[in-house]
């Protein structure tokens, strides 16, 4: 207490003396002595400014993680859109042909036709939900469908089934590169034999086509393999003509001869009669609508032995039956 008494009146009596020296030499030179050094305030203002601040201390994680999220490297790359297969309960069946609207239905129950998700074969846009049946169907489509109804078809059967094609395989024709969605389809036919490539010997078909119409005689011409599981026989247009009394079986290639005749055998599961109904014009060019091609579609077999559509939606009913009688 005391020592704080003796420092108060020192202070006092200091400042007394520099009031009374103000103006006169002696209180200029103390005060001068009493100044604070300008070395030392530089030195206190460069620590001052080298505290960060609290503020921009907590904002500047933000800043970082900002430029790290606009760095294209920091950026995962995004993988190419693949199409997805859609598979729904179409509205608009009823449009097809009365005759083939059974064809269709129970192709779709069994989960075989198709469709690429957002646009149709042929680049348009479409309704997932509708399936087109009037349409006409691309080479693709139908390649598509083929092989996934044929493998259906005999699931229980690997020595009739089609194996799709590997990544590995050298593409048969120069259209349809690996990265094509329908590579494993198209390629796996050509490789079976199925369908005409330098493959099989057609060294003139260097090109599928896989987005144009497909025609009458492909149609037929890759089907019927499939029915007959042999060799077509050899046939001519006069032969035709006897079979179906097509009046333009003169303007109907070699090939297609052979797999029109080799389906006349099967009398009334012939794939022209299911999709076609009675004609005396056969019109090997024309188009192929989506309801046609799945009528073809609809069974597999020659005249004495075959499977449709329908008699597997019912073996797998009964299948789905016995497995909750067995569950209870």
């Amino acid at each position: 207490m005391k020592h704080q008494h003796l420092v108060k009146s020192l202070g006092v009596l200091l400042c007394l003396v520099l009031a009374s020296c103000e103006g006169s030499p002696l209180g200029n030179s103390l005060e001068e002595n009493l100044e604070p050094d300008p070395s030392l305030l530089e030195e206190e203002t460069a620590e001052t400014a080298s505290v960060p601040d609290v503020e921009s201390t907590d904002s500047s994680p933000s800043t970082v993680l900002a430029d790290e999220t606009d760095d294209g490297d920091a950026t995962e790359t995004e993988s190419p859109a693949i199409p997805a297969f859609t598979q729904t309960s179409y509205i608009d069946i009823g449009e097809a042909p009365e005759e083939l609207q059974q064809y269709i239905e129970e192709l779709v129950d069994l989960g075989v036709l198709m469709l690429i998700d957002v646009k149709a074969d042929d680049n348009v846009e479409r309704n997932p939900n509708e399936f087109l049946p009037n349409q006409v169907i691309t080479r693709r489509e139908y390649a598509r469908w083929l092989l996934a109804a044929n493998n259906q078809f005999y699931s229980d059967q690997p020595a009739k089934r089609i194996r799709p094609a590997v990544e590995s395989a050298q593409p048969a024709f120069q259209d349809v590169g690996k990265t094509n969605i329908d590579f494993a389809a198209i390629q796996g036919l050509a490789e079976a034999g199925i369908i005409p490539s330098p493959l099989n010997g057609n060294t003139t078909v260097l090109k599928f086509r896989p987005n144009a119409p497909l025609t009458r005689k492909d149609l037929i011409l890759w089907k019927v393999p499939l029915d007959t599981r042999s060799v077509l026989p050899e046939a001519t247009a006069a032969a035709v003509t006897a079979a179906w009394g097509f009046q333009d079986a003169g303007s109907i290639e070699p090939a297609a001869l052979k797999a029109i005749l080799a389906d006349h055998s099967n009398g009334a599961f012939a794939n022209i009669r299911r999709a076609l109904g009675y004609t005396t014009l056969f019109q090997p060019d024309k188009a192929v609508t989506r309801a046609e091609a799945a009528s073809v579609l609809w069974r597999f077999g020659n005249s004495t032995e075959g499977l449709t559509a329908a008699e597997l939606l019912e073996a797998d009913d009964s299948e789905d039956a016995t497995s909750e009688e067995s569950a209870e």
